[in-house]
């Protein structure tokens, strides 16, 4: 049985229009399939029907190889494809790799670590969604000593709104990995993704981050990856990846021990109100 598929959807994963701009031109009869007007919905088959705009043809693009990459991001680049400042991106550091592919979220710039690259688009949403409570995991290195109420802050919920705004985040999971005089490195584990939030929940509390390093992205291990080299996910790691997304339920707030052990389990910290998990 031939494959179709809504025409809307057709045109937007074929690159030619957005879902909502397709839609559009299909409402104002301008997009036809063999010759005749569309509707919102049409089941079309790309290889078969004659899909026209405005009476011009529309060609799709062969099916492209999906492909999936981890990168051990360096200090002193953006994650972006192009820079107009300038600065050097991460797809620079792409070498050998003849398939344009995007960022699956952010690092800073100065910020280091695993981060995610494909050619996906659906596969990127999919893992970014707030509602999939994807698990990343960061060392933190700061220049200050970290309290045990720091800790249990930190994983409770940190207001990080400026200007008076109230902007809480979610639990996480928090470990301290080690502690000498003036330095302390930490491990967060959190399920959202707000901009610099590492970065700005310590600075809520008065914490200097002098090093953060993201060595997980769900089940995807930073592992002995050298900064600046890249591998390809292998397909049962796209798939694991996929169903931790699937699968994954809010972070309970937790201090753990350093063992990986919990220490107990976090409660608010004085005059501030609890916080239910499920909050992205």
């Amino acid at each position: 049985m031939a494959e179709t598929t809504r025409i809307q959807k057709a045109l937007s994963e074929g690159g030619i229009l957005s879902r909502r701009k397709a839609v559009e031109l299909i409402a104002q009869g301008r997009v036809t399939v063999n010759g005749r007007p569309a509707r919102p919905g049409h089941p079309v088959n790309i290889r078969r029907d004659v899909i026209a705009i405005d009476g011009q043809r529309v060609v799709f693009p062969r099916k492209k190889e999906l492909v999936y990459i981890a990168l051990n991001k360096p200090r002193g680049y953006v994650t972006t494809t192009s820079d107009e400042l300038g600065r050097r991106c991460v797809t620079q550091l792409l070498q050998g790799l003849s398939t344009r592919v995007y960022p699956v979220g952010r690092l800073d710039r100065n910020s280091e670590g695993l981060l995610l690259l494909t050619n996906d688009g659906q596969f990127a949403n999919f893992i970014m969604h707030p509602s999939h409570h994807v698990r990343k995991t960061y060392r933190v290195t700061v220049h200050q000593d970290v309290t045990d109420e720091m800790a249990v802050h930190l994983s409770t919920g940190v207001n990080i709104g400026t200007d008076g705004q109230v902007e809480m985040t979610a639990p996480a999971q928090v470990q301290v990995l080690s502690k000498e005089p003036g330095r302390t490195v930490l491990q967060i584990t959190i399920a959202e993704g707000k901009n610099r939030q590492i970065r700005r929940m310590c600075e809520a509390l008065g914490l200097e981050v002098a090093r953060l390093r993201r060595t997980a992205v769900g089940p995807i291990k930073l592992g002995m990856l050298a900064p600046g080299q890249w591998r390809e996910l292998k397909p049962a790691e796209v798939g694991a990846l996929r169903n931790s997304a699937t699968a994954s339920a809010p972070l309970e707030a937790a201090v753990l021990a350093p063992e990986g052990k919990p220490k107990a389990k976090a409660r608010p910290v004085a005059g501030r109100p609890a916080r239910g998990g499920g909050r992205r």
